[in-house]
């Protein structure tokens, strides 16, 4: 990522830019949930085109940041989202669905045809790709902020970072340090609950955890995750294949290291 802060615009600012593809929009709304924070944010910053915030739109080209909730599904999105990597200095994606297809990618593991065929009347009318992918799959991006949906301080920490022109101090740790900071009790050793902590970015804050449910892995793989060696130790534990390759899949599956590991179980 770019070590510099984005040069001012015209308005004397830095031009933020934020955009949806297919996605619920809980990602862009924790944008607007940070709320006081946001006021000293739109003091620094210039909110050029942000629908889910107001209708007034200045896409003057290029913007200093842009970011960008979703996966591409269609072609058309496809080649939208070629055309925002051209039109900002700065991309981040935000969000499961962006950084990893979300949960929509589970449609790549089937017949998308034949889904189509099933659940639409007039499946000629629908526009799709065979697969949901994240944006890193098509152009070039600058950072990844993960979750589902993302974790409001670790926005408010990415745009500080971008407007003071340093790197992001988002760490890269697994679940498991923020339930034992939380001094939470194991679910996996106190109650056989399989549980995608260990392989999972932090940032969830062990949302699920903290209420005796094994982690879905919302946050995706952190980069030293050994999906292998957690999904051998949760079968020898006695979860079912089915199971592990369900938890691997929900939400961030299509990411490299769930997904090899999920197809590792497909034999159960």
């Amino acid at each position: 990522m770019a070590s510099d802060a984005p040069a001012p615009g015209a308005t004397g600012r830095p031009r933020l830019a934020v955009y949806k593809l297919a996605s619920c929009d809980g990602c862009q709304l924790t944008l607007l949930d940070c709320e006081d924070e946001l006021l000293h944010i739109a003091d620094r910053v210039h909110v050029a085109h942000f629908t889910e915030m107001t209708s007034l739109s200045d896409t003057s080209e290029p913007f200093d940041v842009t970011l960008v909730e979703g996966s591409v599904t269609t072609a058309e999105q496809r080649e939208h989202v070629r055309h925002i990597r051209a039109s900002t200095k700065l991309l981040v994606t935000i969000g499961a669905c962006a950084t990893a297809g979300g949960v929509q990618a589970l449609r790549n593991w089937r017949d998308a045809s034949e889904m189509l065929r099933v659940v639409y009347a007039r499946p000629e009318y629908i526009d799709a790709l065979a697969t949901s992918t994240p944006i890193s799959d098509h152009v070039k991006v600058d950072f990844e902020l993960r979750g589902c949906p993302i974790d409001k301080r670790q926005l408010l920490e990415l745009l500080t970072a971008l407007l003071t022109g340093r790197k992001p101090a988002i760490r890269d740790e697994s679940v498991c340090m923020e339930c034992k900071r939380a001094g939470n009790v194991c679910v996996m050793v106190a109650r056989d609950e399989p549980c995608l902590g260990p392989i999972t970015h932090a940032g969830c804050g062990a949302l699920c955890p903290s209420y005796d449910r094994g982690c879905y892995g919302c946050f995706g793989p952190h980069e030293a995750a050994n999906a292998r060696a957690l999904g051998t130790w949760l079968r020898e534990a006695g979860a079912p294949a089915a199971e592990v390759k369900r938890r691997l899949r929900l939400f961030t599956g299509w990411s490299p290291a769930f997904r090899e590991e999920s197809e590792r179980h497909d034999e159960g």
